[in-house]
């Protein structure tokens, strides 16, 4: 089983920029498509962005589209999230998951996540 340990987060001014990393442990990362998730307080998790195994396709949600971008590094079993023109309504806590392909990645389901990391956005 792969282990994910989300790093990266903290507090920043509206307009800045902040980049996560998830750093994988065990398991065949290379294999596992990996997606970035957030919940807000009192809200439920939602999907940010995810990334296929091959590095060649990615998905983001609509609210972040143009502002974060998701990367990956298989060679060092990471993937990131760079966080770009952030807003108050990015602060959440942004969790970090992974599994083997199985469909969009929007919408597939994830057997594996991280911790989180809190992001909060002052205006």
């Amino acid at each position: 089983q792969v282990q994910l340990v989300e790093s990266g987060g903290g507090l920043v001014q509206a307009g800045g920029s902040l980049r996560l990393s998830c750093a994988a442990s065990r398991g065949t990362f290379s294999y596992y498509d990996m997606g970035w998730f957030r919940q807000a307080p009192g809200k439920e998790r939602e999907f940010v962005a995810a990334i296929r195994w091959s590095g060649g396709i990615t998905s983001y949600a609509d609210s972040v589209k143009g502002r974060f971008t998701i990367s990956r590094d298989n060679a060092k079993n990471t993937v990131y999230l760079q966080m770009n023109s952030l807003k108050p309504e990015d602060t959440a806590v942004y969790y970090c998951a992974g599994d083997r392909p199985a469909g969009k990645l929007s919408t597939m389901k994830y057997d594996y996540w991280g911790q989180g990391t809190q992001v909060i956005v002052s205006s």
